[in-house]
């Protein structure tokens, strides 16, 4: 009998489907409220399709021509978009093109560390971290957000983090799932902890442009900050709404010396994948000329059902949601009579709502839930009406 095939020990992860993933097909298709919705494109926005379409049938596509930073007409309306950000020039050979964001976690894990050295990442997070890290060999040294009726980073928590084999330091802004920004304060201890120990900072500011309000402690974008080797990432996904045209960024600032190298560098991991296509380059000027009105229509259901959340679980309710002020995602405490995968299960089979619990994102402790402010308005009025129902029954019995 031949031996049977061995598998990377990097795909560690069980292949069993988690218990959420169980109740929903105990459901047997039968239809629920999904509070998890976050694909733009399928929660009712979408750019118009004439001149997005028009733009993809550019006849330079048909001539390969490649670019390992990514083609010059697209480096330069990322440019001009990043400008926009910060009122400031940024160069386009300080950008590199890539085909997703976490394809750009990948690059720079491969640019900054050795097989099993580490990146601290802040907690709670997005629970990709932990997959892109696994499949490129590399530790996570988690930080902490603290949360005080607003969250903030607990630096000594940081300063415990980068005193092992860091090597970088990853910074979400704003957060995804808490929606917190980083203060200009925290981005100043961020960048000067970086410098001191000769690290990296890697700034993922896919949902920047995603504010829900103003708020003059907030950090602008890291692409204008140099004190230390910076990577700032974006992509068309979430500015623009276009998650299936594949096309993110890198921005690199910092002391000149340390930019030119890291750029040497990692063009040459560009030039080994070569992954965006020439048609979506062609067209980013036009795309991101559009990406304002999708980010307006974006604006008004997010702050449209960051309302109804507090008005509806308004106090002497037993659901309260915490304080966010941007991206798509809103994380709401429930009394922690259960965990948050017990509550979720509980909306789910007995009120056919579907949120995600805490513990996808190391939220610590119980009892937390997270819900997508991009769901449309009407199943999110009504998906957090039946949530407040469902925890008053629990608190009254």
């Amino acid at each position: 009998m031949s031996p049977s095939a061995r598998f990377s020990s990097r795909l560690r992860w069980s292949q069993e489907p988690n218990a959420l993933a169980r109740a929903i097909e105990r459901r047997g298709g039968a239809p629920f409220l999904d509070l998890t919705l976050s694909n733009p494109t399928a929660a009712g926005f979408s750019l118009p399709g004439e001149p997005v379409l028009a733009a993809l049938a550019n006849p330079r596509s048909l001539v390969y021509r490649p670019d390992a930073r990514g083609l010059r007409v697209a480096r330069e309306a990322v440019a001009n978009h990043l400008a926009g950000l910060g009122g400031a020039p940024v160069s386009p050979d300080r950008i590199v093109l890539t085909a997703s964001s976490s394809e750009a976690y990948g690059w720079l894990f491969a640019l900054l560390c050795d097989p099993g050295e580490g990146i601290a990442v802040p907690t709670p997070s997005y629970p990709l971290f932990e997959y892109l890290a696994g499949l490129a060999g590399v530790a996570l040294r988690p930080y902490r957000l603290a949360y005080d009726g607003r969250w903030h980073v607990d630096r000594t928590s940081v300063r415990d983090a980068v005193d092992r084999d860091v090597r970088a330091v990853v910074a979400i802004h704003p957060n995804n799932p808490t929606g917190s920004y980083l203060s200009q304060d925290e981005l100043r201890f961020l960048s000067a902890t970086c410098a001191e120990r000769g690290l990296a900072l890697v700034c993922d500011e896919v949902f920047f442009e995603h504010a829900l309000g103003v708020d003059s402690e907030r950090a602008g974008s890291a692409a204008f900050q140099d004190g230390c080797l910076s990577f700032t990432l974006g992509g068309l996904s979430k500015c623009a709404g276009l998650p299936q045209l594949k096309l993110g960024w890198i921005a690199v600032s910092g002391p000149t010396g340390e930019v030119d190298a890291a750029l040497v560098r990692l063009e040459l991991i560009a030039d080994s994948y070569l992954s965006p296509s020439a048609p979506v380059q062609f067209a980013a000027p036009t795309l991101l000329a559009l990406a304002p009105a999708f980010r307006s229509s974006v604006a008004a259901r997010l702050r449209a059902n960051l309302e109804t959340a507090r008005r509806l679980l308004a106090p002497p309710a037993g659901a309260n949601p915490l304080h966010v002020d941007g991206g798509w995602t809103l994380p709401l405490r429930l009394p922690a009579t259960q965990t948050g995968e017990a509550w979720a299960l509980e909306l789910l089979e007995g009120e056919g709502v579907l949120v995600q619990p805490g513990y996808f994102y190391d939220f610590e402790g119980e009892a937390y839930v997270v819900v997508s402010l991009l769901t449309p308005e009407s199943d999110f009025a009504t998906g957090m009406a039946r949530l407040r129902a469902s925890v008053d029954r629990a608190i009254a019995g």
